[in-house]
């Protein structure tokens, strides 16, 4: 792709994303969320995207339910599928986003009584460069409360992998201790969770859509067996396990 596309098509997602951006709720917007006990959620939802090991074209969209507060999964749907948009830093929404929404919409189509009342997406919400991550796209778009927990720190808006940040994990004392991630205007993006008391190494959470950052960081917590959300991790199991079924040639 040459420069010139390049830049058009940038300026046209930036533009995408400052209008759906005004669309993003950042407060708790359902009865189960302000309940300390989550009292009426009983269904939760993770996302991923597995990719085909040396293709950045080819991957499994996955979509699992898992019933709350158990955690057992209820539904999952993988499906092959082939990405078009190209990879830009700040921009894996456009990516990733249209397969996703997908699979949401196939089973709300097919059974609805099994539609997630919160979805996770393995990455960021708010933390964002625009403040306007995966899980606020898909948020937005699909109109479901969603909630981006990424494993790694993205480094933006005066957010950075400093000694202050390491001494922050540091006094993470058990699972559940969380930080804010505070951007240079002073605004809490997300927050960093150490989600498990097996694991030292914390989760960062934003949120996506129609639900509250503290409600975000409860509600993960209270989603981990281990350091991942099990929504997540399930969907990222499910996903690499098709993979290695149809394409066990490609070493994923």
């Amino acid at each position: 792709m040459s420069a010139a596309p390049a830049e058009d098509l940038v300026k046209r997602w930036e533009s995408e994303q400052a209008r759906l951006r005004q669309e993003v709720v950042e407060e708790d917007t359902e009865d189960w969320q302000r309940s300390a006990d989550f009292s009426g959620l009983e269904r939760v939802g993770g996302v991923d995207l597995s990719f085909i090991k040396g293709d950045d074209v080819n991957a499994c969209a996955q979509l699992v339910v898992l019933s709350y507060p158990d955690l057992e999964v209820l539904y999952e749907d993988s499906q092959m599928v082939t990405l078009t948009a190209p990879y830009i830093a700040g921009f894996l929404a456009f990516r990733e986003t249209p397969f996703l929404l997908d699979a949401i919409q196939r089973l709300e189509k097919n059974q609805p009584e099994l539609l997630p009342q919160v979805v996770f997406v393995d990455g960021n919400g708010l933390f964002h460069y625009r403040e306007f991550g995966l899980a606020c796209h898909l948020g937005v778009l699909s109109g479901l409360p969603c909630v981006g927990v990424a494993k790694n720190l993205l480094q933006v808006q005066g957010v950075y992998k400093n000694d202050e940040h390491q001494s922050q994990i540091a006094a993470l004392q058990k699972g559940g201790d969380s930080f804010p991630l505070t951007a240079a205007s002073g605004k809490v993006l997300g927050k960093a969770l150490r989600s498990s008391d097996k694991s030292s190494k914390p989760v960062y959470v934003s949120i996506g859509h129609k639900i509250s950052v503290d409600t975000a960081v409860r509600l993960t917590h209270t989603c981990c067996r281990y350091r991942v959300p099990e929504p997540i991790r399930q969907a990222d199991c499910r996903s690499r396990e098709y993979l290695r079924i149809h394409f066990p040639a490609a070493d994923t």
